[in-house]
């Protein structure tokens, strides 16, 4: 069952640039991997190569584990947000290309670094289930 980011939680998503994706595939080793992402009505989303292991993870397993945190050496500056989650992979048309702008809108690198088209790209949207914060 999907749940809420809390306000605080969502601004530190929003400000943060990159995330750490968590995958498994069917061999049971887990892979993880910094992407850049979005957050766009509860939901977050990334994009990767079609080929990437961590979408061939989710085609096995759609779980996953997205991981935004904010180091400091003062401890107590601690922050972070773990949302665990279910993936599902768009891989063409107007929710793709919808997302892909929000990306290329956060990241203005992206077009010209890494464009993503519905031939060899997908968008990964991942729903919360659950969530774990800190630092708050």
């Amino acid at each position: 069952m999907p749940v809420r980011l809390r306000k605080a939680e969502v601004q530190f998503i929003q400000w943060e640039r990159v995330c750490r994706v968590a995958t498994v595939g069917e061999g049971g080793w887990p892979h993880s991997v910094p992407v850049c992402h979005v957050l766009d009505g509860g939901r977050l989303y990334f994009a990767s190569g079609t080929d990437a292991k961590k979408v061939l993870n989710l085609r096995a397993i759609p779980r996953v584990t997205l991981t935004f945190d904010l180091y400091s050496d003062h401890w107590e500056n601690l922050k972070g947000v773990m949302v665990q989650g279910t993936a599902k992979l768009i891989e063409r048309g107007p929710r793709f290309r919808r997302v892909r702008a929000l990306l290329y809108k956060k990241y203005p690198q992206y077009p010209d670094e890494a464009a993503l088209e519905e031939k060899d790209s997908v968008i990964v949207e991942v729903v919360p289930t659950r969530v774990f914060s800190w630092g708050f």
